[in-house]
């Protein structure tokens, strides 16, 4: 049995999606939303078991880099596959916002909003640089998709758990926050850039089936974490030069927001058409938390929002949604263990077939 689970692991670490943090996204956002609605029978089991999973993937993580290095560095090259790695960068900061919001642990939380910032520096700038210089590029139609977002994603990231952490930077507040709002507004300029492209690709070239995959969600995911950035800005600012720029911040903010709301049901109608139309298969894949981590954070900047621009009737959204994002979460984690369960029977037959194969070769 030891040698079935070594066998797992050792293959586990060799093809480890890139961006598999995006279960602690996912994770990390269903819990604070479920905590904001009052439901903490959820969010605290899920805010433990969020730990568990940050700590197995930074070690299934830290051994592919040493095992594996190779293929570590040719993911990263990838045009659809290097994005995944600013997961890293957003699961971090997710955890971190779990640690405050839940805990009121701000010494944790300072220390993940470290890491995810030096996590970001690395990433961003060696993405870039290296998809800027690489000799043998995609056409756009297969180079780009929605994991393209976590540009997006996990720069607002920084500003969401560095907002929520803002007290331990007292002696800087002006400098911190002229820096928090610094990075948001880059992380609205990577929207509005991005999405040009990924829109573009949508209108004019041919899409199949197998390319609409759930990283598309982040589309949505996106602009709903600059709409929870936007808000925790507006709600943690203290410094008086935010008070000219209020109206712009909120302005941006909603309009955001909108833009989130307004892909939600047009990601519904090619999902169906991708599954219903199409019959391309429903089955497990690490990408499936791509689409959970936007529902649990349309649930929390809604919230947020409501919360900010005192518009109650905003409520009603989060109250609903929260199911959406538990059910998704609820599917994709049963796709998981279920597919852990598969790879270990898989594992088993065989090492008894390979028994089986020694045995016979023996006799002759």
């Amino acid at each position: 049995m030891w040698n079935r689970i070594t066998s797992m692991v050792q293959n586990g670490v060799r093809d480890l999606f890139p961006a598999y943090f995006a279960l602690v996204m996912a994770t990390g956002i269903v819990s604070i939303a479920c905590y904001l609605l009052k439901m903490d029978f959820l969010a605290f089991p899920l805010f433990y078991l969020n730990q568990f999973f940050y700590i197995i993937l930074w070690l299934l993580t830290i051994a592919r880099i040493f095992q594996h290095p190779s293929r570590l560095i040719g993911d990263l090259s990838n045009h659809r596959l290097g994005t995944g790695f600013l997961t890293l960068v957003a699961g971090t900061n997710v955890l971190g916002s779990q640690f405050v919001i839940l805990s009121s642990n701000q010494t944790v939380a300072f220390i993940l909003w470290i890491l995810g910032l030096a996590l970001w520096l690395l990433l961003i700038y060696a993405l870039f640089t290296i998809l800027t210089v690489k000799e043998e590029k995609p056409p756009l139609e297969s180079g780009i998709n929605g994991a393209w977002m976590l540009f997006v994603v996990s720069t607002q990231s920084i500003v969401v758990l560095g907002m929520l952490i803002a007290s331990r930077f007292s002696p800087w507040d002006e400098m911190f926050a002229y820096a928090m709002l610094g990075f948001y507004l880059l992380g609205c300029m990577f929207y509005i850039l991005i999405i040009s492209l990924i829109v573009y690709r949508f209108m004019f070239f041919k899409i199949g089936a197998d390319e609409m995959g759930p990283p598309y969600w982040i589309n949505m995911g996106a602009v709903a974490i600059t709409t929870l950035a936007g808000a925790n800005i507006l709600l943690k600012g203290n410094a008086p030069f935010l008070n000219d720029l209020i109206p712009f911040i909120k302005g941006f903010t909603i309009f955001f927001w909108a833009s989130g709301t307004w892909w939600i049901p047009l990601l519904f109608l090619l999902g169906a058409w991708r599954h219903i139309y199409k019959r391309y298969p429903l089955t497990y894949h690490p990408a499936y938390w791509g689409l959970v981590f936007p529902m649990g954070m349309y649930t929390v900047c809604t919230f947020r929002l409501a919360q900010v621009m005192k518009l109650d009737f905003l409520l009603v959204i989060p109250k609903f949604f929260i199911y959406l994002a538990l059910i998704a979460w609820a599917a994709t984690i049963f796709g998981l263990a279920r597919q852990l369960i598969t790879t270990f029977i898989k594992t088993e037959a065989v090492e008894q077939i390979n028994k089986k194969i020694t045995k016979d070769a023996g006799k002759i």
